[in-house]
């Protein structure tokens, strides 16, 4: 992971210090258990306790071990008994590999939930403001990229909400769902390892007890967790997408802050590039990467294989670190968006009052004229003023058969921006509550 686009919150959740501390609280709070079930001699727990939470796990000798043994557990066991001693042989008693690398990802999984969400509120919470400060802020909306009818800038804002406050939601869901520990032993029997042990272990490291495990965690649940990341990923995307299509120069409504002594390119002194909505466009695409290998690891081989370790050491930091740098990273381009109202009247303006022909439209259906006919009628006035020959109501005014239809009075009002957000009020008490 590359630090440019990393929090040291997030990364050092994923740090080996962090997981080898994971690692023996895991065991530790096993061997505890297992001391007041008469398996382990209950001193030989204490003494595991507390030389363990008292040592500095070395990284490099666990490595060091590793090579030679070709097994990073039984590495990190054998680095556990030079520093507590003789003691150290009652742990892992009845134990699995995976009952700790999973449980301890599960734990990595829920702490960097808990930071993401902290992100994801941040962003609904400038969402928010920036929604009611451009609440009345007038501006075309478009599909397919052109112009279609107005809305309001804070409208815009409020779609943004109302989608991050569901994916806070999927957060949620996920982050419960990958809160499980399982301690179940080999192929999940329990066979040698009491069940009480697994709840014991749940319970001091804040996690849930996995129903049946088949020696791993079943991975739909991992699936389920990087599927709501990738899902958030897109989210951002969309809003990175519309701030970089606004701050074209040919649009301009919005662009992202400019600080003082910011260059926008090496060679034309002129550019102001929306260079954080595409870094944002870029991370999103890295977070959703993560989801297919996510997808393909609930298929193992019978109670287990390896073949999703390899997956989730990458993309368990990959996707949890890249999401929260640009979720904060989000936040921080909506806090400081600058925004254009005159640009946006300029722009409303731009057609003529093509955005107006809906209403039009409706109003001859009303006053008699068939929908076909109607359509005909607005449309064979508004290519006219598509190609800049006259104003869209002053064709509508000069045609006959839309002039015995509809007086001049009726056409102007027609033309009315408040027609279009009369109903302001009750998205937002939709959205915001």
């Amino acid at each position: 992971m590359i630090p440019r686009y990393a929090r040291p919150e997030m990364t050092d959740i994923w740090s080996p210090e962090s997981k080898y501390k994971i690692w023996f609280e895991i065991e530790a709070h096993a061997a505890m258990r297992m001391a007041e079930l008469g398996v382990i001699p209950k001193d030989a727990a204490e003494t595991v306790w507390e030389k363990g939470r008292k040592a500095a796990f070395d990284a490099e000798r666990i490595d060091e071990i590793e090579r030679e043994v070709k097994h990073d557990v039984i590495a990190f066991l054998t680095h556990l008994s030079e520093l507590v001693g003789p003691e150290a042989r009652f742990v892992h008693q009845g134990m699995t590999s995976s009952d700790v690398l999973d449980t301890c990802l599960s734990v990595q999984m829920t702490k960097a939930s808990d930071l993401l969400l902290i992100g994801m509120d941040r962003v609904l919470a400038a969402l928010k403001k920036r929604a009611f400060e451009h609440k009345d802020t007038v501006t075309v909306g478009r599909s397919h990229g052109i112009h279609a009818e107005p809305t309001t800038f804070g409208i815009k804002l409020a779609t943004y909400y109302a989608e991050f406050e569901r994916g806070k939601k999927r957060l949620e869901q996920a982050r419960e769902e990958i809160s499980v520990c399982a301690i179940s032993g080999a192929v999940g029997t329990f066979a040698n390892v009491d069940p009480s042990v697994e709840a014991y272990v749940a319970e001091k490291m804040g996690l849930s007890i996995e129903s049946v495990s088949t020696q791993v965690i079943p991975r739909d649940r991992h699936a389920a967790f990087f599927a709501a990341l990738g899902v958030i990923a897109s989210s951002i995307e969309r809003f990175a997408v519309e701030v970089r299509h606004l701050q074209r120069s040919e649009v301009l409504e919005a662009e992202e802050f400019f600080s003082k002594g910011q260059k926008g390119s090496s060679a034309m002194p002129h550019k102001r590039n929306p260079i954080l909505t595409e870094n944002l466009t870029g991370l999103a695409r890295l977070v959703r990467m993560c989801v297919i290998p996510a997808m393909e690891n609930v298929a193992l081989w019978h109670e287990r294989d390896i073949s999703h370790s390899s997956v989730e050491r990458g993309i368990g930091p990959d996707a949890t670190i890249h999401l929260d740098f640009a979720l904060h990273r989000l936040a921080g381009v909506i806090e400081n968006l600058v925004v254009y109202p005159e640009r946006m009247q300029e722009n409303l303006d731009r057609l003529g009052g093509l955005i107006f022909s809906q209403r039009v439209l409706l109003a001859l259906t009303q006053a008699g004229v068939s929908r076909e006919d109607s359509y005909t009628y607005v449309q064979r006035n508004a290519m006219p003023a598509w190609r800049g020959e006259g104003a869209f109501l002053d064709n509508l005014k000069a045609d006959k058969q839309v002039a015995t239809r509809l007086s001049g009075e009726e056409l102007d009002a027609l033309f009315d921006l408040g027609h279009h957000t009369k109903h302001v009020d009750t998205i937002f008490e939709r959205v915001f509550g």
